[in-house]
């Protein structure tokens, strides 16, 4: 389903009503409408239209500008103009009113009255109510035209909110500029300022977890390079995850040029994966470790302090640092002569298998998190060094 949802505003007194305009899509002008929401009706072809204003918002423009009605209810307009004179008008007044518009333009129709968002609890009122008019899975096109001049800042987070809660699919966000200078009146589609917002959800979510393949859908072709990147990182696999970000890195594509949001967030996506330009293994694993542990992702900040410190014992002893072999005997020797390493492999256990740990300062290390993150920061100066 697709749903169509327009804001119906206010005129200063002695105005009567929007002025008739050509709101052009594209270059192309539209018919002279004085309600932008016909326009968008007639080039979107939605299946519901839903008409949002407040109680002193000018219903009764919606039958006795654009559209002839003639002498069809009435009597129920008459009392509608009452009421918009007044601002108070009233669900049951619309009521009536909302299938004369549908039956002239061929899909439903709602007339829903909102708040004035002049507090929080009234705006968030109004995010509710929106959701209410969309089913999930819908694809939503928004118009931000007319109404109160806060209302497009709400509009947007409503947007973002469809999205989260009702799964929805954002076709535009549009604004008709009338330019009173010149007559014009473009429809602007605000709709590529989602693309900022889901730039900073997906920046958001790897401060949080560390995994930037939330970044994939975002770079087009090049994403699936960052994923498997992240796939293998997450997987306590350096050297893998390595070669894919340095694949990547070496893309001219890795951003998609269509995506005017991408440059704006482009230092701060490579500033996060900048590990993978370290000269070794054992700096990466460092990096990693100490990043994790930021996180509060205890299980891969002990897995790659571990990996970090025998990784330093084998380059160290001019051994080869991918050796499989090697590492395991490297790992058996380290929990026998190092005391710090033997102390952090009972805290990954501790968390891996979520048994009791049989070592009273492991057990009290694992008590509170403050503790456990001073323990994990003090063991890792004392193996790898400073961060």
């Amino acid at each position: 389903m697709h749903v169509l949802i327009s804001f119906l505003g206010r005129v200063p007194k002695g105005i009567s009503g929007y002025r008739p305009t050509c709101y052009s899509f594209n270059g192309a002008p539209d018919e002279p409408t004085a309600f932008i929401g016909w326009s968008l009706h007639r080039r979107l072809t939605p299946d519901r239209l839903v008409i949002l204003g407040t109680a002193g918002s000018m219903w009764d423009h919606l039958f006795e500008k654009d559209i002839a009605f003639g002498a069809e209810a009435e009597d129920e307009r008459l009392a509608l103009q009452e009421a918009t004179e007044a601002k108070t008008v009233t669900a049951a007044l619309l009521e009536p009113l909302a299938p004369l518009l549908a039956q002239r333009l061929g899909c439903e129709v709602r007339l829903v009255l909102i708040p004035y968002c002049h507090d929080e609890a009234e705006q968030m009122n109004l995010l509710t109510i929106m959701a209410a008019q969309v089913e999930p899975g819908s694809r939503v096109s928004l118009d931000v035209t007319h109404g109160f001049r806060h209302l497009p800042m709400l509009a947007m987070l409503s947007a973002m909110h469809l999205r989260v809660v009702r799964n929805a699919q954002i076709e535009g966000i549009y604004y008709g500029a009338y330019e009173p200078d010149t007559g014009a009146a473009p429809v602007i589609d605000l709709s590529g300022l989602l693309r900022i917002a889901d730039w900073i959800s997906a920046l958001n979510t790897y401060d949080k977890d560390g995994d930037y393949g939330v970044f994939a859908e975002l770079l087009g072709p090049a994403g699936a390079q960052l994923a498997k990147a992240a796939f293998f990182e997450r997987t306590s696999n350096p050297v893998k995850a390595r070669e894919a970000l340095t694949s990547w890195i070496n893309r001219e594509d890795r951003y998609p040029d269509h995506d005017p949001a991408a440059p704006l967030f482009r230092d701060q996506l490579e500033q996060r994966v900048r590990w993978f330009r370290l000269s070794n293994r054992p700096a990466w694993e460092k990096t990693l470790a100490w990043e994790y542990l930021e996180r509060g992702d205890y299980v891969r900040a002990a897995i790659y302090g571990l990996e970090a410190v025998i990784s330093q014992e084998a380059i160290k002893r001019g051994r080869d640092v991918g050796d499989f072999d090697c590492r395991d005997e490297l790992r058996n020797e380290l929990k026998d002569t190092r005391e710090g390493f033997k102390t952090l492999g009972r805290l990954r256990n501790a968390f891996a298998h979520g048994v009791r740990p049989f070592n009273r300062d492991t057990e009290r290390a694992i008590s509170d998190p403050t503790h456990l993150r001073n323990t994990m920061k003090s063991l890792f100066t004392q193996l790898l060094g400073s961060q």
